[in-house]
């Protein structure tokens, strides 16, 4: 690293633009891939939450472990899996958008303002997590549009046709945006206390404990990262901190997306009032923080193969 800041030739000079579109694209890449990996170990997991949270008819009596034995029972084993097609197709873009703007913002937050310790990582995450989710809502929308249907009572036949019924029937375009305001307010304290969390556990595992935690970047052994089990352990405590801390905006986003889909839509247009109708016709445990067993179980292995999964990419696209 100080022999190529060093070094001051033309042919660095020159070279320098493309070497820093290269290392946008590789972060990109290595988003994405991470996204893809996390959502990928607990997809089953993930489409028993939206029918938890949703209330759907089929599964409402049932709870998180009861619901999982029943989906395969109905829908085959392939019904655990639902929605996921869609939900690949949105996660690649939205991994590599937020873990990218998340070095972005980090260094805007650290060299142009000014803002720098642990508060430029919970201010940056908060940041990447709200950019992520604008870029790929309607994604979103879509893949939870197809994770709530039940085998034989189908209302959407797959992907486009569910983006052309959404864009006829529920006002074009800001169709696909309904129940975006819950899922920002929600993603600032998600995203932002994840990567607080990660980073935070990181520098003081590296600084603390260098040699039990730590070891040598297989593209750059002047840089120490920390070791596999350990990448591990700190991502999934992030998402379980900051999981718990969103999770009840989580809820109210899911019935927003879902729309007419649900019996009780016309109570669901705003985030308040959907929060409101969730806490009085449900409760606390069983309406905002239904399914949240899960969620710690989903969370924290998903959190884990993220950020593993990040730091591993970045040592294979030679990010460090």
């Amino acid at each position: 690293m100080t022999s190529e800041a060093s070094v001051s030739t033309p042919r660095t000079m020159s070279s320098t633009p493309t070497n820093r579109d290269y290392y946008w694209l590789r972060s990109f890449v290595a988003g994405g891939v991470a996204g893809c990996c996390a959502k990928t170990t607990i997809a089953p997991l993930d489409r028993i939450k939206i029918l938890l949270q949703a209330q759907n008819p089929h599964y409402k009596h049932l709870g998180v472990f009861a619901t999982l034995q029943a989906v395969p029972k109905k829908e085959g084993i392939l019904g655990l899996y639902k929605g996921n097609g869609a939900m690949m197709v949105r996660i690649f873009p939205y991994g590599a958008i937020q873990f990218m703007a998340f070095d972005k913002y980090k260094k805007l937050l650290s060299k142009r303002i000014g803002i720098s310790g642990h508060i430029h990582r919970l201010m940056a995450g908060s940041m990447a997590g709200m950019t992520a989710v604008i870029c790929t809502y309607p994604l979103d929308m879509v893949r939870a549009r197809l994770a709530f249907q039940v085998t034989g009572y189908h209302r959407y036949t797959g992907i486009i046709n569910a983006f052309h019924t959404i864009y006829l029937k529920e006002g074009g375009i800001r169709g696909f945006y309904r129940g975006l305001t819950p899922t920002l307010i929600g993603m600032a304290p998600y995203a932002g206390l994840s990567f607080f969390t990660f980073g935070t556990l990181k520098s003081i595992g590296l600084k603390r404990f260098p040699e039990m935690l730590g070891r040598p970047s297989s593209d750059n052994p002047d840089v120490l990262i920390l070791k596999t089990h350990v990448n591990l352990l700190c991502g999934g405590v992030a998402g379980a901190i900051a999981q718990t801390a969103s999770y009840p905006l989580d809820v109210a986003r899911r019935r927003m997306q879902l729309g007419t889909v649900l019996p009780d839509s016309d109570k669901c247009v705003s985030p308040i009032k959907t929060l409101t109708y969730i806490y009085k016709e449900y409760g606390i445990t069983r309406g905002l923080y239904r399914g949240l067993s899960l969620n710690y179980i989903r969370c924290v292995p998903s959190q884990a193969v993220a950020f593993t999964t990040y730091e591993f990419m970045k040592q294979v696209l030679h990010l460090n």
